[in-house]
């Protein structure tokens, strides 16, 4: 069996995405599954036209000369023709709930057109049951055509040695864009002496409207941006943070709770979206747009300090058999295998 992937989220600046489909084809392979990666690495996949040419005709203009027997689009976007068999990744539908500052053209893109793409396909993955409930209700298709696939973490978040010492480091991984929500914790930080936000992601102009309340807060020296990281510094940036936190209004799976729990930091999750789901019972949860609350819970977190190393290795484990690459690419390799079989 020989499967294309969409790797073009994997050009350049590489987010939760990026980050899914890496993973994800080195599982495959290790399972024993010929992967043909498609990417153009002179197309800036950020930049609105050139996704376009990738999705509509580059990428199925690939997939045929790649000779595979499906094609995976694990980037949520999918072209009008392909000529192969489709599964589709749908990792949220953030474009048509929670984007409304976005240009009209990309919501409608990455929105409506999309979601008439998707009936389209032979299969849909979606990344958490709540991303499950969200995209069902939209869809005129049958329940069984979308299965939840959770995505796994890389086995080098799992090998992190913690070392936080006296750091009062809160760590918060993920684009800084809105629904991220990274301005409830800045107005938390006045009530957390002490305390410093690192922020680890590519910037949107969100980050000058948090950049600007930090100011009028007085906190903007305890606010560093660190912008798009290598991954030995993002690591070290796990081992040695004091919390995890991820405020998020709106995730499809959320990648940072999920590398936090794998690293054993302790992890503050807000209420909403996936985030109670992925974090199960080895988080603390905080309402979302409460900063009197995320300041009780970032407080509470830096006072007790580091787990025990008995309440880490368990979580560590918890986390490993829910988000291991092995297991996903176990699950998804058995759906290719039934969509070509129904062929």
């Amino acid at each position: 069996m020989k499967i294309a992937i969409d790797a073009q989220l994997t050009v350049g600046t590489a987010t939760g995405i990026g980050e899914y489909v890496r993973g994800l084809c080195v599982a495959l392979r290790e399972a024993g599954t010929e992967v043909a990666e498609l990417r153009e690495p002179a197309l800036d996949p950020w930049r609105f036209d050139r996704r376009l040419l990738w999705d509509q005709l580059l990428l199925p203009l690939a997939a045929r000369k790649s000779h595979a027997e499906l094609l995976h689009c694990a980037a949520g976007t999918m072209p009008l023709l392909s000529g192969l068999p489709m599964v589709v990744t749908v990792h949220d539908v953030a474009w048509l709930k929670v984007q409304a500052h976005a240009p009209a053209y990309s919501r409608w893109y990455f929105g409506r057109f999309s979601l008439r793409r998707y009936r389209r396909a032979n299969h849909i993955v979606v990344d958490s049951h709540f991303s499950r409930s969200e995209l069902l209700p939209m869809l005129d298709i049958e329940a069984h055509r979308v299965s939840v696939v959770y995505p796994g973490v890389s086995a080098e978040f799992f090998r992190i040695v913690r070392c936080p010492r006296a750091s009062q480091t809160i760590l918060v991984v993920g684009t800084v864009e809105r629904r991220k929500n990274l301005g409830v914790l800045i107005r938390a930080l006045p009530a957390v002496p002490g305390a410093t936000i690192v922020s680890i992601g590519p910037s949107t102009p969100y980050q000058h409207e948090c950049e600007e309340l930090a100011r009028l807060l007085g906190v903007r020296d305890r606010l560093q941006f660190r912008g798009y990281v290598s991954r030995i510094e993002l690591l070290q940036w796990y081992a040695r943070c004091a919390v995890a936190a991820v405020p998020s209004e709106y995730e499809g799976f959320g990648y940072a709770a999920a590398q936090a729990l794998a690293a054993g930091v302790p992890l503050l999750v807000s209420d909403a979206s996936s985030l109670p789901e992925i974090a199960g019972g080895d988080a603390t949860m905080v309402a979302a747009e409460s900063a009197e609350a995320w300041a009780a819970a970032l407080q509470g977190a830096l006072t007790i300090g580091v787990p025990s190393p008995t309440q880490e290795r368990a979580s560590r484990e918890r986390a490993a058999k829910r988000f291991g690459w092995a297991a996903s690419a176990l699950n998804m390799r058995e759906l290719f295998q039934t969509v070509l079989q129904h062929q």
